[in-house]
């Protein structure tokens, strides 16, 4: 696919959140693949949607190069990043049959297989799946009981690793997460660290992908805040397709993200994700998602309420 093409479209994409950041919303998005014709081969452009783990610059530099390494490898496909402004969403997009590729969060995962999507993929590294609570360093917080009263953020209210294994985690120390703190879901890993680091709030949860990204982007800000808990892990997020994807389609893509971390420009595009690998997977291995789920609805709180239409 030529360059100029390849910028057409990320063009497109970023015109649309463009509109979607001026409270314009665009036409409505064709669930079906789309064809766009390079002399006389016509070849499907297939979207990828990635849950908010950055801000959308952000994920189009991380994830760019991604999708410009699957165009350069299925020269008979096209694909198209797209960002969402909040997990709320993104998870519209999921329920409603938007995108014909995804990299959901484990929780959204569940929810995407009920409407049609599955998992083909994952990303590895699932000991860094696990959720962090930030407080300033100057703050004197040391004791999860000192946040009784107090405001915590969380980038959404469905952030798994971010939002769920924190509020897990903080219950398990004796802090009703209902009752005893003000719950303030932000709408983006950023925003939840750059809360804490304003004073807006007492700490911020998020997960070590977006802070180690912090940590580079504002070296001086992320100086001035500390991890002070960290949870137990889950299984890392997914890679799903809709179940309307050719399969010989949906196989390339799991087989070039599987060997992404055999090559030096493959390690390289992963280190961008603070990832080393791709994982071939499939639905049952988010089995241990459901289990955790019902465990956090019955001891935390309910999440059918959150639950994208």
């Amino acid at each position: 696919m030529s360059a100029a093409r390849l910028w057409r479209i990320l063009g497109m994409v970023l015109l649309s959140l463009s509109l979607l950041a001026c409270g314009e919303r665009p036409a409505e998005v064709d669930p079906t693949p789309q064809y766009s014709r390079q002399g006389k081969v016509e070849t499907p452009v297939y979207v990828l949607a990635i849950h908010p783990l950055h801000n959308p610059a952000r994920l189009f530099e991380v994830y760019g190069p991604l999708v410009e390494h699957l165009n350069r490898r299925i020269p008979a496909l096209t694909f198209a990043l797209e960002a969402s402004r909040n997990y709320e969403e993104f998870e519209r997009k999921l329920a409603q049959r938007q995108v014909a590729f995804a990299l959901p969060n484990p929780y959204q995962t569940l929810q995407a297989m009920d409407h049609g999507y599955h998992v083909i993929a994952k990303m590895g590294d699932d000991a860094q799946f696990r959720g962090i609570l930030l407080v300033r360093r100057d703050a004197g917080i040391t004791q999860v009981s000192e946040l009784r009263g107090r405001k915590v953020a969380y980038p959404a209210a469905t952030a798994l690793a971010a939002t769920l294994l924190p509020q897990a985690f903080l219950r398990s120390q004796g802090l009703d997460v209902n009752r005893d703190i003000e719950n303030l879901y932000v709408g983006s890993q950023e925003s939840s660290i750059l809360n804490v680091y304003l004073g807006r709030v007492a700490a911020a949860a998020t997960w070590p992908q977006p802070w180690q990204s912090f940590q580079k982007t504002h070296p001086d800000q992320a100086r001035e805040l500390v991890v002070q808990w960290e949870t137990a892990p889950l299984i890392n997020n997914s890679v799903m397709v809709r179940d309307d994807i050719p399969a010989a389609h949906a196989e390339r893509v799991a087989q070039e993200l599987a060997e992404l971390h055999t090559t030096p420009q493959g390690r390289a595009l992963l280190a961008a994700m603070e990832l080393t690998r791709f994982e071939r997977a499939d639905d049952a291995r988010y089995d241990v998602v459901r289990d955790f789920i019902a465990t956090f609805e019955r001891t935390v709180r309910p999440l059918s309420a959150e639950r994208a239409p």
